[in-house]
């Protein structure tokens, strides 16, 4: 995939995502720039108090080889903290995970060596002979946009 091709795929994943939130009723703000790691912020109003949730989605391509197809390598996860989630979906897998960056932090490798030293990487499906499948480990992730919702 070219740079452009992937850029745009990027690109589209975030507003498939966003709509996906909208369409559970999230009230989505999307930012111009991605400098801090944030694609799109969630407001949510309770009870007069308000609450941000700061969203990094990912994406994985249809065209990319299926060992890949759920493998999230490479990434620089700045300033885990509560109100920072990332967003990850699978086209080969069809599927969503939803995961806080503290939660992310701690189920993901962390590089100890060469050029992306410190940076996390994340599989979360296996290829079997039915196809590419998400991984059970992470099930309580899966499709799991009720973790962003205010309770």
């Amino acid at each position: 995939m070219s740079f452009r091709s992937s850029a745009s795929f990027g690109k589209r994943q975030e507003f498939v995502a966003v709509a996906e939130l909208l369409r559970r009723n999230f009230d989505v703000y999307m930012t111009l720039v991605d400098d801090r790691q944030i694609d799109c912020i969630i407001r949510q109003d309770k009870d007069g108090e308000l609450r941000y949730l700061d969203i990094q989605i990912k994406a994985r391509s249809k065209d990319c080889n299926p060992s890949n197809a759920g493998r999230f390598a490479a990434m620089e996860i700045r300033e885990p903290r509560e109100n920072f989630y990332f967003i990850f979906y699978s086209e080969q897998a069809d599927t969503y995970w939803v995961m806080p960056s503290l939660k992310l932090t701690e189920e993901a490798n962390r590089n100890k060596t060469g050029k992306n030293k410190g940076k996390y990487s994340i599989n979360f499906c296996n290829v079997t002979k039915a196809g590419v499948k998400p991984r059970p480990r992470f099930n309580e992730f899966e499709n799991a946009f009720h973790l962003l919702e205010w309770r």
